[in-house]
């Protein structure tokens, strides 16, 4: 048992003369959630929810601790949560209520998914696609669009080649960092100057260096985005500045997977990301 056991959990629970103080409190069901702190209560192991996953041995539920390591225990009871056993499942599916998609729009109660269209949008990396769809993922359904991860912009042309855009197969483009001057705005430039792709491709962008900086700093906890110097890895100077781990790759992911987490509808992203994914949806839905 941990040395501050007692210390964070209150006095000796054998303490006391009454019989019911020597009953085990029953364990409450709550709902698995991204960023819940919870202690395993056989090892006194704590750390902050970054995810789970299905084993062949069952659920398991991943904790981080303090100094970024993980550690993976099986779903269900023997966790404490503020001190308190806690039998801990997964969220259940909530059934679909009439009202708002996370992007705003009025949702379709009992929809289905149409056949997906000709037509794509396109975004640099897995980080902007998991953030398209966590807001606009209803309406993107109802619509039948792909969005897709580019890997980078750089071999935008060569991609555009291949796919072959005409009117019934439209493409959009949302590319990071699309400000004068950069190297975007310049492989931009040239795919709106061709003219194979004149009212079939449309590029446009955000201002921000990465797709992180596009969700409003107050939803992750902080002031605002640090800035991190040139020639500086972006990512790992985001996270080490605002105090997360930020030793390598898996940090650099569970750092997102924590941002993501905090994402629940469009006002939680700045109006300079919300206006271009809702310009690219209709610019690929037309007809």
């Amino acid at each position: 048992m941990p040395v501050n056991a007692f210390d964070r959990y209150g006095p000796d629970v054998l303490s006391g003369s009454s019989p019911s103080s020597h009953r085990p409190k029953k364990s409450r069901q709550v709902e698995l959630g991204l960023g819940m702190v919870l202690e395993d209560a056989m090892s006194g192991y704590v750390g902050a929810v970054v995810g789970a996953e299905k084993t062949t041995a069952g659920v398991v539920v991943k904790l981080e601790d303090r100094v970024g390591k993980v550690r993976a225990f099986p779903l269900g009871p023997g966790f404490l949560l503020e001190g308190q056993p806690v039998d801990v499942q997964l969220p259940k599916k909530k059934a679909q209520q009439p009202g708002r998609t996370a992007s705003g729009s009025r949702a379709v109660v009992g929809a289905k998914a149409r056949v997906a269209r000709g037509s794509r949008i396109w975004v640099e990396g897995k980080h902007d696609a998991e953030l398209v769809e966590k807001i606009w993922g209803d309406d993107l359904r109802i619509e039948g669009v792909v969005v897709e991860p580019l890997g980078g912009l750089d071999d935008v042309a060569d991609k555009l080649e291949a796919f072959g855009p005409d009117r019934d197969h439209r493409v959009g483009v949302l590319a990071d960092h699309l400000v004068s001057g950069t190297k975007e705005s310049k492989i931009a430039e040239a795919v709106r100057a061709d003219p194979r792709y004149r009212d079939v491709v449309h590029i446009i962008g955000h201002p921000y260096v990465d797709i992180w900086q596009a969700v409003k700093p107050h939803v992750v906890g902080i002031r605002e985005w640090p800035v991190v110097p040139r020639g500086e890895d972006w990512k790992t100077g985001i996270l080490r500045r605002i105090g997360w781990p930020h030793a390598d790759h898996r940090d650099v992911a569970r750092g997102w997977v924590r941002i993501l987490g905090k994402v629940s509808t469009i006002a939680d992203v700045e109006p300079t990301l919300s206006g271009r994914v809702e310009e690219l949806i209709d610019f690929v839905t037309v007809g």
